[in-house]
């Protein structure tokens, strides 16, 4: 799928700083730049001749890494005093290279692909928010264990293509989580996928596509999380909505009925029943996990 340059980030509280991706060309490093001291943002790429001056720029704070050069990638860790990275369009056999970048507070990393290691990003000790999207390679997220100052994740994959995810247990090494954003995903790990989340008491918002999961986990996260704000992009969870003449059912596959179907508004009832009977199941795995734990 050719990339898009649309700007998935939540942008409604101060996780984000970084530049809407659209605007990553009005900073381009290519021509020359007179006043570097006034430099704060540059995106580089393979093409540009003077991407050099970026080292010329004592107060540049957020660098876009579009389709970069290898040496672009290996001297881009001198920048120590960066906060805000993107990276788009990348083959990588690691991203050691960011690891290195210490005072980075947001990451995106788009379409970057080649490695399946995580572990660099544990050395960010200010690292509040990451994006993750078409990630090839990786499908555990475990070495993301251990990040405390992350408030924000969003994994994501494309229309074409569904970013997998072994399991939720690394969400317990994230203990100062707000939101949970998660898009075009393949849920590996049976239900309670979730159980995990329990762990998380510090989270306010979970974003979910109203067809990503199975059913079954969005009755268990909003039964889990009476207190958090649990949607999709475009509104609340809706049970049965209207879409195309049908009245869709919340979850992956979880199916429809014909709105001029006779006997819609008995589907519809039927579904909403299951859906309750899900969540007092939901609560008894809840309370039972409770008292493993010794909560």
């Amino acid at each position: 799928m050719k990339y898009h340059f649309g700007d998935f980030l939540d942008r409604t509280d101060d996780y984000w700083r970084i530049i809407p991706n659209i605007e990553r060309y009005t900073y381009s490093a290519n021509e020359e730049i007179n006043n570097k001291e006034e430099v704060r943002i540059l995106t580089i790429s393979k093409n540009d001749n003077n991407w050099n001056q970026v080292f010329n720029c004592p107060n540049i704070e957020e660098i876009t890494l579009h389709e970069p050069s290898k040496d672009q990638v290996q001297r881009i860790s001198d920048l120590t005093q960066i906060t805000r990275l993107r990276v788009t369009h990348l083959r990588t056999k690691d991203i050691e290279f960011i690891g290195r970048l210490i005072n980075l507070e947001e990451i995106v990393l788009e379409y970057v692909s080649g490695f399946s290691d995580l572990s660099p990003l544990r050395n960010l000790k200010r690292l509040k928010s990451l994006h993750f999207e078409n990630l090839r390679k990786v499908s555990s997220f475990e070495n993301l264990k251990g990040i405390e100052s992350l408030k924000y994740l969003r994994v994501d994959g494309t229309v074409d293509w569904n970013q997998p995810i072994e399991n939720f247990e690394f969400l317990k090494g994230l203990p100062n989580l707000e939101v949970l954003s998660l898009g075009f995903i393949i849920n590996k790990t049976e239900f309670p996928a979730f159980l995990p989340i329990l762990k998380l008491n510090k989270l306010k918002k979970v974003i979910v596509g109203r067809a990503t999961l199975n059913t079954k986990e969005y009755a268990f996260l909003e039964t889990a999380l009476p207190n958090v704000e649990c949607r999709s992009k475009g509104g609340n969870w809706e049970l049965c909505w209207e879409y195309n003449d049908y009245y869709e059912f919340l979850g992956k596959r979880a199916g429809r009925v014909k709105i001029t179907n006779p006997k819609a508004t008995e589907k519809c009832q039927e579904f909403v029943n299951k859906y309750e009977e899900i969540k007092r199941e939901s609560e008894q795995i809840i309370k039972d996990y409770s008292c493993q734990q010794g909560v």
